[in-house]
Formats: C-alpha cells, structure tokens, sequence
C-alpha cells in the first residue's frame, strides 16, 4: 500500500461516482448525485441552490410506489448505465401512537405502506444497476438511514414508527448477509441517527449526555465514510450517532 493511498483525497474520494439520494436529501462530495423525493419543486431548489459541489439531478419519486422507482431506475440507467451509492433517507414522522395510553385513539399510521417505503422496494430494484468492479479497490454501497427509536426499548409513543425502523435495521443486516453470500459486490450498512430538537429534551430517562441535537455535518461525513473507499471492508453495520442517548436511555 503506497504512501499516498492515506492522502484525504484518496480515502473518502467520490469523484465519478453515482449516487441515488432518496428522501430529497443533499448531495454527498464531488459526484454525479440524483436526489429524489415526492415533491418536485423542494428538490428543485437544492439542486439550484449552489450549494453542494458536483452535479445534481432532482428526480421526483415516491418510494411507496414501485412503478415510481422503476421510472427513476430508467432514467439513471439510460444516463449513466451504473450506480455507485444508493442513501435511502426517504421516511415518515407521522403523529403520535397514543393508543397504548388511551385505547380509543386511533391507529395513526399505516405501518405496511411504511414498512414499504423504508426501503423494501429500493434495493431489490437496485441491484442489477449498481456498477460492479467498475473502479479498482471500491465497492457499491447502499446506505440505509434508519433510527435510534429502532434500538432503544422506549416506545417514545410512536410504536408502529419505532417497529418499521427496527425492520429496516435488520433488513440492512440480511441484505448485507445475502449480498455476501451470493458474491454480489455490494455494501449495506446503516446510519442510526439521534435526537433532533425536539426530542434532545423530551421525557426519555435522562437527557442527552451530549447536551444537545445532533446536526446533518455530523450524518453527513458518516455516510461519506460508508460511502467512500475508507468504508470498503463495512458491511451489515449500523453505525449510532447519537450523542449517547442509548447510553442513557437504553
């Protein structure tokens, strides 16, 4: 291994990379980066708003429908013939799941269509796209954006929220193991982000250890690692970043 191979520029490289960003999120280094989410017009404005480096493309998709994704699929097909990163950040707040405490509230979320949109669909359509072998030392990588509210015990009052997380963090951990097993060489991990504002203080067993919300850098350089050549051996992670809230709040 050379010298230069520890260069910054090296290990976290993502320039001629492709990626897919679901959720209208924003683009991640020097790449090829098509954002999607369900509303044109807010993606528009990220993608025009000068801010992030490389080119974007925003793309209106709904993960809760598969012909939706088929129809961005072939976009990206025709336009670049390959994929390297696929982020599903697409989810849900929704309302609170107040039915535990009070047995005449009703259900407030509809946690098949859900389970659907977190990311079910998405990487079994995927898969025959992302690009293979195509850049020595790299591998293709899906990164799944799921939640502290899948790991801790506390129902934080949203029950169907925190149970279709918890899926989609095994589903990260299966797909990884079946990627490996049938020799496809694609990368799946996780990021289980924190607290937001308005959770940083809320009624948990004790606040953030940290003192405070975590902010988007901080998610940010997470799936550049996950996405970049320094992440190339991670595979059926999930990585938490979370202030130690589950230290506290088990």
């Amino acid at each position: 291994m050379s010298e230069s191979s520890y260069h910054l520029k090296n290990l976290y490289k993502l320039s001629e990379l492709v990626a897919v960003v679901t959720g209208g999120g924003t683009g991640i280094g020097l790449m090829q980066v098509y954002i999607t989410g369900r509303r044109k017009d807010v993606l528009e404005g990220i993608a025009n708003s000068g801010t992030i480096k490389g080119e974007d493309f925003a793309l209106q998709m709904d993960v809760t429908m598969k012909a939706s994704i088929l129809e961005v699929k072939k976009v990206i097909e025709q336009k670049e013939g390959k994929l390297h990163i696929l982020v599903n950040n697409a989810g849900q707040a929704g309302l609170m799941s107040l039915w535990f405490n009070d047995l005449t509230s009703p259900q407030q979320k509809d946690a098949e269509a859900l389970g659907q949109a977190l990311f079910s669909e998405l990487e079994e359509e995927w898969v025959d796209v992302f690009a293979i072998n195509d850049q020595p030392g790299y591998t293709s990588s899906v990164i799944n954006i799921t939640s502290i509210s899948a790991i801790t015990k506390l129902a934080q009052q949203h029950f169907a929220y925190n149970t279709s997380k918890s899926a989609a963090s095994h589903l990260t951990k299966m797909l990884a193991t079946e990627f490996a097993l049938k020799d496809i060489p694609v990368r799946v991990n996780a990021i289980a982000p924190g607290p937001e504002d308005v959770d940083a203080t809320g009624s948990g067993i004790l606040l953030v250890p940290a003192r405070g919300a975590g902010i988007g850098e901080e998610m940010a350089g997470t799936a550049v690692y996950l996405a970049s050549p320094s992440g190339r051996y991670a595979t059926g992670q999930e990585i938490v970043i979370d202030g130690g809230y589950l230290a506290v709040n088990p």
